[in-house]
């Protein structure tokens, strides 16, 4: 099994918006993501995928999900190389589908990204 890890991507002007957004989230939410995380780095993708930890969104961007009560958190990020990823933002989920606007942002900070990375 490969081994993956997480991280989050900081942008140039220094804002981290997955963390930034976290803290806003109520405890028992941002626990519950960051165990999705951390239970997704221990036992692999295959295993994310197989218990609905991790979803396909786009060419190379993804979702971590996460659900406590009524609450829908999503962080999305994309795979850089071997076993890393980053995660770019996150958010609430209110609709069944990924609306398409955090689409298009994680598209962009993606892209800004790999212009970025050195």
């Amino acid at each position: 099994m490969e081994k993956i890890s997480f991280e989050t991507f900081k942008r140039p002007n220094g804002h981290d918006e997955f963390l930034e957004w976290l803290e806003t989230l109520p405890k028992k939410d941002s626990a519950k993501l960051l165990r999705t995380i951390e239970e997704t780095e221990k036992n692999g993708m295959l295993v994310a995928q197989r218990l609905k930890w991790v979803k396909k969104l786009d060419t190379n961007l993804y979702e971590l999900r996460s659900k406590v009560g009524s609450n829908i958190q999503r962080a999305i990020y994309f795979h850089v190389d071997n076993g890393r990823y980053v995660i770019t933002h996150g958010f609430t989920k209110k609709t069944e589908k990924t609306p398409i606007t955090e689409l298009n942002h994680a598209k962009e900070l993606r892209e800004e990204w790999f212009t970025n990375d050195d």
